[in-house]
């Protein structure tokens, strides 16, 4: 699929303690604010909240499966989290195509999450290059 400017996506996923919990044991992310609510209950964030990891996975999955699709890696990521995400949170990531390359698979993605209340939790941007298989086989003739 070729993408063009304007192309818009989105995934939505809720996060549970089981993300938290297997986050931390493929990443080894066992920072007291995702799993000791009393230490999480003494700072600005007032509760526990999902490690930064699972909400930018979210932007992977949006990214390699949806816009711009399939065999699509990131070549670079500026982005801010605006907001804590907490466990039971429903975030919404959102892309859209602000610029293709003439002559390469590359594109830049506006980039957007948000909570289910609609308070902005991530903002940025991103470059991606989608790679194609070889077509190994033989013309016709």
């Amino acid at each position: 699929m070729r993408v063009t400017v304007g192309q818009r996506a989105r995934r939505s996923l809720t996060l549970s303690a089981d993300h938290v919990n297997t986050f931390a044991q493929l990443t080894g992310d066992y920072n007291p604010l995702h799993f000791d609510a009393a230490f999480a209950a003494r700072t600005k964030f007032g509760k526990l909240v999902v490690q930064g990891g699972l909400t930018t996975g979210l932007l992977h999955a949006l990214v390699a499966m949806d816009l711009p699709g399939p065999g699509t890696v990131f070549l670079s990521q500026n982005w801010k989290f605006t907001a804590p995400v907490y466990i039971g949170d429903t975030v919404t990531a959102e892309a859209e195509v602000v610029s293709v390359h003439e002559s390469k698979p590359v594109c830049q993605l506006k980039i957007n999450v948000t909570r289910q209340t609609g308070e902005t939790v991530l903002e940025g941007e991103a470059w991606c290059y989608t790679l194609a298989p070889s077509d190994t086989r033989q013309p016709a003739g």
